[in-house]
């Protein structure tokens, strides 16, 4: 083995060896996939599968707490069976049919769907995305605690240096991977595409993130013949917990009886294992307490991807000569990653550090879950803004209606529980103006509960009335909602650059159509004649446009249109989010960098792997968290949801402080060389009483010797 890891460091480049470059192009590539899948996820939920955001939210949310529960397995497979260079070969092709999968299940076209757009099979593309998450979850954790060791094990021990550049360009290509992917793939996902219609490409914006996972397995192969390859030598994980259980078990055993008090529960294991390993296990598990409060971090960093996204959906994302779309907002985090680091490092702990504050680890960790909560201060603020643009749409057990008179002559009506009223006609206006509509609350009528209707009073009060379904959400993606409703007694053609309604019969309506920002020109057509008008369209705002019965058509068609807008455009801006995402990556850096490396440095030498694990889990149960709110809680009100998940941090950061405060910084290799030498004396010890004992039994046996003798002769 050693002459075969000679030769492999033979073929260098720069001094490096040339097959960590396969290994940084394979984690880029990976890298973009993942976080490429998972920036549209949530909106792909909502808006493909059309789940509501406390679902949308549940499941993404399993599904990342998933891809840092598998870790733990991929490490056991890669020490204890497979070795690190098969166990990223297999899950990687089991991470790429993932991709695959999820890319499938996001295909349909107008020929699958029905009315509201949603797919009619709807059973096969949940499966099928079902169990694309699930792979992709074993695949991406599994792989995880795999590559980055995989890449040290390709130098030599003389290569300290390089091994410390590649760890640096290893984690810049994880930032770099996030930050293009997060850029690209919701512009992938704005697209039009379909062969019969045009809707929006969650097919191609997971289908790019497959292909780069394709590329990185293929890319990985290729350096087959220049990696080191260790053979799997055990994994200390299963050493420890068979450890723990012993001591445990033990001491369940002997709790009636009579034994003498132990310092430590962990010491119970001294008739079976090692004291330098039991010694080990205490300084994992001092650390490991400490990780208890930490969870509720992770449950507040994760939902920059789900609830902070589905938030931005609700805002104006105009910058000018640039737009926005909501999940591109998440590009700001890795952004500020790779501004924050160096700037904390190199000027504001050293700065701390000439002001005489010993700012220890520990203390930068609890700094760091107090910005996380301020992030979600912020954010409760923004919500208050925004909820004071958004309609009041009908609660679980009302339903909703307003009443437009397509008659030119007023018409009183009497609903249940209001007083009789008068509805004028439906009057002219210009285009750059709205008609205000009203609508009127119910709950004990026969309308359909949770929606809003439109009833729509034809010229002759005898004719048969219309109620329509309107909207009950703002339009997904910032994209506005729009129908054309036709009151003239002759059918009318309607078409745009970018929708075309067809044909509108007389006194009828179509469904609705999104329309993106910006001005759209519509034309009306009916026999010969025709006429255009226009519109400038904001941010997941909803129309109705009126075609009245005295329409002329020509150049002043535009101004007989009337235009009701039945919701107001998006106008938070999404430049408010940025503080909040500021906030949150600050906490990020203190929090996790320094978490990291805390961890690290009080791990014993042959348990660093332990602790990554463990610190892997609070992860994974952070986002077990969320979903248990977001489920459980069922918090009406969303800024009272930020709120709330920023107190909970704040008493787990007062109880982490508490706990951090008792703690003390332990050196390791300093434990473990006291540990060695003891064992050394010990082992003296034993040798020399052994000798000792054997030069004793040696005499012994000599006089027993002579004693036989002389009875031999008697």
């Amino acid at each position: 083995v050693q002459k075969k890891k000679k030769n492999v460091k033979k073929k260098k480049v720069c001094g490096y060896p040339i097959s960590i470059f396969f290994i940084v192009v394979n984690e880029f590539c990976e890298r973009f996939s993942y976080y490429g899948m998972r920036a549209v996820l949530v909106l792909y939920f909502k808006f493909f599968l059309r789940w509501d955001d406390d679902l949308s939210t549940s499941i993404y949310h399993t599904f990342v707490a998933l891809c840092y529960l598998t870790p733990i397995l991929g490490a056991i497979v890669a020490d204890s069976w497979l070795g690190k260079f098969k166990t990223i070969i297999y899950l990687s092709i089991v991470y790429a049919i993932g991709q695959v999968a999820m890319a499938v299940s996001a295909i349909h076209d107008i020929t699958d769907t029905d009315r509201d757009g949603t797919p009619d099979n709807m059973i096969f593309h949940v499966v099928m995305s079902m169990v694309g998450l699930f792979l992709i979850a074993l695949g991406t954790g599994g792989i995880k605690p795999c590559v980055a060791a995989f890449g040290g094990d390709q130098f030599g021990d003389h290569q300290e240096k390089q091994r410390r550049t590649f760890f640096s360009v290893f984690y810049l290509c994880i930032n770099g991977g996030s930050l293009l992917s997060t850029i690209i793939t919701p512009i992938l996902r704005a697209q039009e595409c379909g062969i019969y219609s045009q809707q929006k490409c969650y097919s191609l914006a997971f289908g790019v993130p497959a292909a780069l996972m394709v590329v990185a397995l293929v890319v990985f192969i290729a350096g087959s013949g220049m990696y080191y390859k260790a053979e799997p030598q055990g994994n200390i994980m299963l050493d420890v917990s068979k450890c723990i259980g012993f001591a445990i078990k033990n001491r369940y055993r002997h709790r009636s009886k009579q034994f003498p008090k132990r310092k430590h529960w962990m010491d119970w294991a001294e008739e079976k294992y090692d004291k330098l390993l039991i010694a080990q296990i205490k300084m994992v598990l001092k650390v490991l307490f400490l990780y208890i409060p930490l969870p509720v971090f992770w449950t507040l960093f994760d939902q920059k991807g789900s609830r902070w996204t589905l938030q931005a959906t609700t805002m104006d994302g105009n910058f000018g000569l640039l737009v926005i779309q909501p999940d591109q907002m998440q590009t700001v985090n890795p952004i500020l990653i790779l501004t924050l680091v160096p700037i904390m490092d190199s000027v504001v702990y050293p700065l701390i550090k000439k002001c005489g504050l010993n700012f220890t680890p520990l203390k930068r960790m609890t700094v760091g879950m107090v910005m996380a909560a301020i992030a979600f201060f912020c954010a409760a603020v923004v919500q208050l803004q925004i909820d004071k643009t958004l309609p009041v749409f009908p609660s679980s057990s009302e339903s909703q209606l307003k009443i437009l008179n397509m008659d030119s002559n007023p018409v009183t009506v009497n609903l249940p529980s209001y007083p009789p009223f008068t509805v004028a006609l439906i009057f002219h206006n210009s285009s750059d103006e709205s008609t205000p509509v009203h609508y009127f609350n119910f709950q004990d009528v026969s309308l359909t509960k949770q929606m809003r209707h439109t009833l729509l009073i034809p010229s002759v009060i005898n004719d048969t009335w219309l109620l329509t379904e309107d909207l009950i959400s703002k339009p997904e993606q910032g994209y506005n909602g729009i129908r054309f409703i036709n009151g003239l007694a002759t059918a009318v053609n309607v078409s745009s650059p970018a929708v075309d309604f067809g044909l509108i019969q007389p006194l009828n309506y179509t469904t609705y159509s999104l329309v993106q920002y910006g001005k759209t020109t519509f034309t009306l057509r009916s026999g010969s004649q025709s006429c255009e008008f226009s519109k400038e369209f904001g941010y997941g705002s909803s129309y109705a446009f009126f075609i009245p019965s005295t329409l002329v058509f020509g150049p002043t068609c535009q101004e007989s249109i009337t235009v009701i807008e039945e919701i107001k455009p998006n106008s938070v801006h999404m430049a408010l989010q940025i503080p909040q995402y500021f906030f949150i990556t600050a906490g990020e850096v203190m929090f996790s960098v320094t978490g990291l490396e805390f961890s690290y440095s009080q791990a014993p030498s042959n348990m660093k792997a332990v602790l990554q694990a463990g610190w892997l889990l609070t992860v994974a149960i952070g986002n077990f968290i969320v979903l248990i709110v977001a489920e459980a809680a069922k918090i009406p009100l969303k800024w009272a949801e930020y709120v709330l998940f920023a107190s909970l941090l704040i008493a787990m950061c007062v109880l982490f402080s508490i706990m951090a405060y008792f703690y003390t910084y332990i050196d390791p290799t300093e434990i473990e060389a006291q540990f060695k030498t003891m064992t050394n004396e010990d082992d003296e010890k034993h040798k020399n009483g052994e000798i000792q004992m054997l030069k004793k039994g040696s005499v012994n046996q000599k006089d027993h010797f002579n004693k036989d003798k002389k009875q031999t002769r008697l």
